[in-house]
C-alpha cells in the first residue's frame, strides 16, 4: 500500500503520485490522497505513450458504444422524434438501467472504485465528488424505475405513471471524465521525455573481455574490475579507463562540445558517451547506479518528483477544497428543492450533480507538478541538473550573484609562464621542491606548478615528508629537511620573512599581476627563494555571460583569493564592476552571510570544492562541472558542461516555469471560481433556464480543465529561452 514520506528514496523503482510526489509505493495502485493513478519513478519501466492511449481509447470506445444508445432514449424527444412510437417507456427506462449501469462496471469501474476508497479512508477528492454525483443521479434514476410509486404524484408523468430519470447524465459522465483522464494522461507521460532520452542513452548489454573470448552480457551483470570491448560506434557502458587501445569519443553529453575528444590508454570515459571510429578494451571502474548517467538520472528523477515552495498555497486550497464542493452542492440541492420553480427535485437534482462534477481539484493540484517536471526535464536536457523543485524556484527569483574566479569565469586550467628567482637555487631546484609539496594540494595553482616540472622532464625523488594545507592562502611541508612554504603575499609574511626579501618579491610581482597574472611565492627556511607567474585564461563565453546576467537585472560581485590588482584585471575584462579579492573561503562564507542578513536572497557559482562553504551558505550554490568531477550531490544546481552561459538560461529557465505554475493556477482557480456558481444556477433567476449547465456538459467542462493545465505546463518544452542575447 502507497505510503506518505518525507523524502522519495534516491535508488531504487517504485511509484510515485505526479500529484501528490511525497506518496511513495512499492506496486502500482492509486494514489490514497487524490487517486490519481501512481506512476513508476523508473523510465525504464514505464509504460509506452502509446499503450496508456491504446488502454484509454479502448475503455471509452466501451463507454461510447453504449451510452449512445442511452443518449437516443433518453433525448430523443427533445429532438421531436416519438421514442414511444415503438418502445414501450417502461421498457425504455430499464433498457437505460441495464446500459448505464454496463457503462458504470466497464468504463467506470477505475474511476468509481477511487471515489469509494477516497471516502472509506477519508482522503477526500476529485473522485469523491465524481462518484457521488453519479451516484446520486444513478441512484436516484434507479429507484424511480424500479419504485416509481415511491414518489409523489407531482414527480410522476400523467400519461405514463413514470418519473423522470438522469440515467444519460451518469453514463455521460463516466465516459467524458474518462476520456479526459486517458487524454491528460496521455499529455503527461510526454513531460518525462527528457528523462526517457537520458534513460536510453545507456546500452542494455556490454561486451565482456574473459580468458575464453568476448561475450555480450546484459550490463547488470558488469561489475568494477571487468574488462569490457567497445567497438565502433557503440555507446559506451560504463564509467571506467582506457585499459588498451585509443579512439575519439563523443562527450557531448557532458560538454555540450560537437567535437570528439581523442581517448589513450588511462583516460577516463564516461557511460553514456559515444565512442568514434577506434576500437578498445575499458576497464569497469564504477557500474549500474554509481555511473554518472545514473547519478544524474536519479537527480533528475528525484527534483522532478520534489515540492517547491509555491505549492503550499495550492496544497492548502486542495485539502480543502473537497469538501467546501460537498458543502456548496448540498446548499444547491436545499435552494433549488425548497425555492426553486416546479419540478424542485430535478431541478435540485441537475444542479447539485453539475456542481459535484464541474468542481475540478485535480486542475490545481496538477498546476505545480507538472510545470516543475517539464521545467527540470528541459534543464536536464540542457545540461544544468537542478537538485529539487525548491533550487527551481528560487533561482530565478534571487538577484544578488556572487562568482569566484578560477574554473569559473577563467577555464581553471592555468599554466606556469614566469619563473622569477630570489636566490642562487636554479629553476629546476624550485620547481623540485615547490612540486614535492604540491602534490599534496588539489588546487588548479598546485596543478599548474606539477605540470611546469613534468614539462621539463623533471621527476620528483621524494614528497614532501610534512604538509599543510591553509585554504585560501598557501601550503607548507617539510622536504628532505628544509622547511618550504608556497602561497599569496600574507602567506608569506607569515612565515617570517625578512622585510628586505619582502619588499624584492613585491617589486618583481606587481607588474605580473598587472598583466593578469597570479603570484605564487616559495619560501624556503624562512627565505623567498623565488615566484610563480601563473595564468588562466578566460573562457571565451564568460564576457557574454556576464552581460546576459546583468540584462536579467542581477547585482554581480567577483569573489577571489587572488590579489587586487590581478582580480581587477579579470573582472574588468568580461565587464564585472564589484569585486572582492584575497578572500579565504571563510571570508567568502561571511561575505554571503552578511548578504542575507539584509535580506537578499544569493547565487554563488563556484567549483563545487574550494568554495564548498559559500556554496553552501548562499540561498542557492550553483557548480561548475565537467565530466566525472561534478558535485551533482551537493550543489543546488550543476552546470555540467562547465559553460557559464548555461546560468543565464537557467535563470531565464526557472522564471519560465514560476510564470507557468501562475498561469496554471490562475487558469484552475478561475475555472472553479466561474464554474460552480454556474453549475449551481446561480444566474438561472436572472437569466433563466438556458443559463443552467447541465452535468454532461460539467462532465466535459471538468475534463478540460485538468487537461488544459497539462497542455500549458507542456508549452514549457518549446519555449523559445534565448542564450545569446535578451
Amino acid at each position: 500500500s502507497a505510503k506518505t514520506t518525507s523524502s522519495l528514496p534516491d535508488t531504487g523503482s517504485g511509484y510515485f503520485c505526479p500529484m501528490c510526489p511525497e506518496v511513495f509505493s512499492a506496486s502500482p495502485g492509486s494514489c490514497p490522497q487524490c487517486g490519481m493513478p501512481l506512476e513508476t519513478t523508473s523510465p525504464q519501466n514505464a509504460i509506452p505513450t502509446e499503450e496508456i492511449t491504446l488502454l484509454g481509447i479502448r475503455e471509452f470506445l466501451y463507454g461510447i458504444i453504449l451510452s449512445v444508445p442511452i443518449l437516443l432514449l433518453a433525448m430523443a424527444p427533445m429532438f421531436g422524434l416519438s421514442v414511444e412510437a415503438w418502445i414501450d417507456p417502461h421498457i425504455n427506462q430499464f433498457l437505460q438501467l441495464i446500459l448505464t449501469s454496463l457503462v458504470i462496471a466497464t468504463c467506470g469501474r477505475s474511476i468509481v472504485s477511487r471515489g469509494i476508497r477516497s471516502i472509506a479512508t477519508g482522503n477526500l477528492n476529485m473522485f469523491t465528488l465524481i462518484t457521488i454525483g453519479v451516484s446520486a443521479a444513478y441512484g436516484f434514476s434507479l429507484l424511480a424505475t424500479l419504485l416509481p410509486t415511491f414518489f409523489p404524484d407531482s414527480f410522476r408523468n400523467p400519461k405514463t405513471g413514470l418519473v423522470h430519470t438522469f440515467f444519460d447524465a451518469a453514463a455521460m459522465i463516466i465516459v467524458l471524465v474518462h476520456l479526459g483522464q486517458a487524454l491528460e494522461s496521455q499529455a503527461r507521460s510526454k513531460t518525462g521525455a527528457e528523462l526517457r532520452s537520458l534513460v536510453s542513452l545507456a546500452p542494455m548489454t556490454a561486451r565482456v573481455v574473459l580468458e575464453n573470448g568476448e561475450h555480450d552480457v546484459p550490463l547488470s551483470t558488469v561489475h568494477p574490475g571487468d574488462h569490457l570491448r567497445v567497438r565502433p560506434g557503440e555507446t559506451i557502458p560504463v564509467d571506467g579507463t582506457l585499459f588498451d587501445g585509443a579512439s575519439h569519443v563523443d562527450e557531448s553529453l557532458l560538454t555540450g562540445e560537437p567535437s570528439p575528444v581523442e581517448k589513450k590508454k588511462g583516460d577516463e570515459v564516461i557511460a553514456g558517451t559515444k565512442n568514434g571510429r577506434g576500437s578498445f578494451i575499458l576497464l569497469a571502474e564504477k557500474t549500474g547506479s554509481e555511473t554518472l548517467l545514473s547519478r544524474i538520472i536519479t537527480l533528475v528523477g528525484s527534483a522532478q518528483r520534489s515540492k517547491a515552495p509555491i505549492q503550499r498555497m495550492a496544497d492548502s486550497v486542495a485539502s480543502i477544497f473537497t469538501p467546501i464542493v460537498l458543502a456548496i452542492a448540498l446548499g444547491t440541492f436545499t435552494g433549488w428543492f425548497f425555492l426553486g420553480p416546479q419540478p424542485r427535485l430535478a431541478h435540485a437534482i441537475v444542479s447539485s450533480v453539475s456542481v459535484l462534477v464541474i468542481a475540478c481539484p485535480c486542475a490545481i493540484g496538477l498546476a505545480t507538478p507538472m510545470s516543475i517536471i517539464v521545467g527540470i526535464g528541459r534543464a536536464a536536457s540542457e545540461g544544468v541538473l537542478f537538485k529539487d523543485a525548491e533550487s527551481l524556484e528560487a533561482l530565478g527569483q534571487s538577484k544578488s550573484l556572487m562568482i569566484d574566479k578560477t574554473g569559473t569565469i577563467t577555464e581553471g586550467q592555468p599554466t606556469v609562464t614566469d619563473i622569477v628567482l630570489f636566490s642562487n637555487q636554479s629553476e629546476e631546484e624550485i620547481l623540485l621542491l615547490a612540486t614535492a609539496v604540491e602534490l599534496g594540494s588539489e588546487h588548479p595553482l598546485a596543478t599548474a606548478i606539477c605540470q611546469a616540472a613534468r614539462e621539463r622532464n623533471l621527476e620528483v625523488l621524494s614528497n614532501a615528508d610534512t604538509f599543510l594545507s591553509t585554504p585560501g592562502s598557501g601550503v607548507q611541508g617539510t622536504v628532505s629537511g628544509k622547511t618550504i612554504a608556497l602561497g599569496n603575499e600574507a602567506f608569506l609574511k607569515q612565515q617570517n620573512v625578512p622585510a628586505s626579501e619582502l619588499n624584492e618579491f613585491r617589486r618583481a610581482a606587481d607588474p605580473l599581476r598587472a598583466s593578469g597574472k597570479t603570484i605564487t611565492g616559495v619560501v624556503v627556511n624562512s627565505h623567498v627563494a623565488g615566484l610563480f607567474a601563473v595564468t588562466d585564461p578566460v573562457k571565451k563565453s564568460a564576457c557574454t555571460a556576464i552581460g546576459q546576467l546583468k540584462q536579467l537585472g542581477l547585482q554581480i560581485t567577483m569573489l577571489t583569493g587572488d590579489h587586487s590588482d590581478n582580480a581587477g584585471v579579470i573582472a574588468r575584462s568580461v565587464g564585472i564592476e564589484h569585486y572582492e579579492a584575497g578572500l579565504t573561503p571563510q571570508e567568502k562564507y561571511q561575505f554571503i552571510t552578511e548578504k542575507h542578513s539584509k535580506g537578499e536572497q544569493t547565487i554563488m557559482v563556484g567549483d563545487g570544492v574550494n568554495d564548498a562553504p559559500a556554496l553552501a551558505a548562499a540561498t542557492i550554490g550553483v557548480a561548475m562541472g565537467t565530466g566525472s568531477d561534478v558535485a551533482i550531490e551537493t550543489a543546488n544546481v550543476t552546470l555540467m558542461r562547465g559553460d557559464l552561459q548555461a546560468l543565464p538560461y537557467s535563470i531565464q529557465l526557472s522564471r519560465l516555469v514560476l510564470l507557468n505554475i501562475r498561469q496554471n493556477l490562475f487558469l484552475a482557480f478561475f475555472y472553479n471560481a466561474l464554474s460552480i456558481p454556474l453549475a449551481a444556477g446561480i444566474l438561472v433567476p436572472a437569466f433563466g433556464s438556458s443559463w443552467h449547465i447541465s452535468p454532461i456538459f460539467a462532465a466535459a467542462a471538468m475534463s478540460l480543465s485538468s487537461a488544459s493545465v497539462v497542455v500549458n505546463a507542456l508549452r514549457l518544452r518549446t519555449e523559445r529561452i534565448s542564450m545569446q542575447a535578451f
